[in-house]
């Protein structure tokens, strides 16, 4: 990817890209994620179609439900094919509580984390779904047609806001842990359990998100900030002597070495824990 029109907010405010990103507004309550667990999920890889019904039964007769992801060990994930309504119970005409995108705001497929499938008694087959976008923390259903194939990732992060530390497991175990910059106290990060939806790889030393900039599901408070203000993870922006500290208007900075040893790793959907 490339960072030509990254919507992570800067630190520093008098930074700009094409159109800046911004982060974060609360999200509820946080986990509590520092061991992870096993949890129940189905097997890696990737789902056969977008009108699988992989792990669920087909013939009528009782709900059942599978766990398609503990967001420690195992998530699942996918692009949405169809715009559609979420609904807040997996019936046809329950609540409507937003709508897929297929897009983000920088123009890459969007990513929705998928918690579970549910098969109702007519063999009509609902996934659970985080939802992206204000308010943060929703969760609905949308039918299995109106997602592409799903994807599984094993990694996590967890990013303590008062410890001032980002931490990396894959499969559990941790394999990654570095300082980081996070939200001053008028402009805090928020906590809550979200994803990784872009990834951009800088090339431009003198960019400032260079060399890489992970955009999150998270948003802020700052609905000015151009693309909605989404939370970001990005390198330093020149000062790597604020990293651990409080610089930001939101967003998660982390020294350039770490971003460019981690980024690479991690893949869209990882879900990003950030607590207290």
């Amino acid at each position: 990817m490339t960072a030509n029109r990254p919507h992570l907010a800067l630190a520093a405010g008098v930074l700009t890209l094409v159109q800046a990103l911004a982060f974060g507004a609360s999200a509820g309550a946080a986990p509590t994620p520092e061991q992870p667990g096993s949890g129940v999920a189905p097997s890696t890889g990737t789902a056969p179609s977008p009108h699988s019904t992989q792990g669920v039964p087909t013939t009528a007769g009782p709900a059942t439900m599978v766990v398609l992801s503990d967001e420690r060990t195992v998530t699942t994930w996918a692009h949405p094919v169809e715009e559609v309504r979420i609904r807040e119970h997996p019936v046809a005409n329950s609540r409507t509580i937003a709508r897929t995108h297929l897009v983000t705001e920088d123009g890459f497929p969007e990513v929705y984390l998928l918690l579970s499938n549910l098969t109702d008694a007519r063999g009509r087959v609902w996934v659970r779904v985080r939802i992206p976008g204000r308010p943060n923390g929703r969760i609905g259903w949308v039918p299995r047609s109106a997602l592409g194939d799903l994807q599984v990732t094993h990694w996590l992060l967890v990013i303590s806001l008062s410890a001032r530390r980002l931490k990396a497991y894959y499969n559990g175990k941790l394999r990654f842990s570095a300082p980081v910059g996070v939200g001053k106290p008028s402009t805090p990060t928020p906590a809550g359990h979200f994803w990784i939806r872009e990834r951009f790889k800088v090339t431009n030393r003198s960019n400032p998100y260079w060399p890489y900039a992970l955009g999150t599901s998270d948003y802020s408070t700052l609905t000015e900030w151009p693309g909605g203000g989404v939370v970001g993870i990005h390198g330093d922006l020149g000062e790597p002597k604020v990293i651990p500290g409080a610089p930001s208007h939101g967003c998660v900075r982390m020294r350039n070495a770490d971003i460019a040893w981690l980024a690479p790793r991690l893949q869209i959907g990882t879900p990003v824990h950030i607590i207290r």
